[in-house]
């Protein structure tokens, strides 16, 4: 009667002779582009080996595996042949890119795998949430609009210059002088547009009569001219007072 089989439990999670070189290549703790190559191929046919003793039943694809290292150990010590393509250090290249590959696949993996998951780590709410509205303003305006604006603008804006239109006007000193002489000709009452010239209209006319109405003031407050008036807004009568 033959031993039966032991037992052998493998807890590594391994899925191929590719999962298997990333682990030996990680118990050497260097980074996957500082790899030896020729160590990692060393770990590989040494578990196969040991595999075997086992009595495990190894994929075809391990073997493979093991074949295609043993052969790029033996390219690495031997002397270079110039015709083979690809070369020796190109094929361990590749080896290290696969095996990066494979590392960074796994950690994304297992990032995914660590995430909250709905309905265990979180958990929706029970109510229904609407819909919120963002309302924003959009501005439309034409060439016509944007002139109107700063034309609005620039108006507040601008210092404000008053300009006076010249227009003849009678001086209070040619007012004095004429009232003065033509009271000396009159000894009846006279209404004070008597005293205006003939000639006077428009706005010097009205120019004309402010300054003779002031200078009936300034004649009367020297004692020159009497001033009488009947009511408020009647006509103003001037008369000279006799020395």
């Amino acid at each position: 009667m033959t031993d039966p089989a032991p037992l052998t439990i493998d807890i590594d999670g391994w899925e191929g002779p590719l999962d298997l070189l990333l682990a030996l290549a990680r118990s050497q703790k260097v980074d996957l582009r500082q790899l030896s190559i020729l160590q990692l191929v060393d770990q590989y046919l040494t578990y196969v080996n040991e595999a075997r003793e086992l009595r495990l039943e190894l994929a075809a694809d391990y073997l493979v595996m093991a074949a295609w290292l043993a052969y790029l150990k033996s390219a690495l010590l031997l002397p270079r042949d110039p015709e083979i393509e690809p070369s020796p250090e190109e094929m361990a290249l590749r080896l290290q890119l696969r095996l990066e590959r494979l590392a960074a696949m796994r950690e994304a993996g297992a990032r995914l795998v660590a995430r909250d998951r709905l309905g265990r780590d979180v958990f929706t709410r029970g109510a229904p949430e609407g819909l919120k509205t963002v309302r924003k303003s959009r501005w439309q305006a034409e060439i016509y609009d944007l002139i109107a604006a700063y034309g609005q603008i620039s108006a507040r804006t601008r210092p404000v210059m008053h300009i006076v239109a010249v227009r003849p006007v009678m001086t209070l000193e040619d007012a004095i002088h004429r009232v003065s002489e033509l009271i000396g000709q009159r000894i009846e009452w006279s209404t004070i547009e008597s005293f205006l010239p003939e000639d006077a209209s428009g706005s010097y006319r009205k120019s004309a009569l402010a300054s003779s109405f002031v200078a009936a003031l300034e004649l009367a407050k020297q004692g020159r001219v009497e001033i009488r008036q009947k009511s408020a807004f009647a006509p103003l009568y001037l008369r000279g007072i006799e020395a």
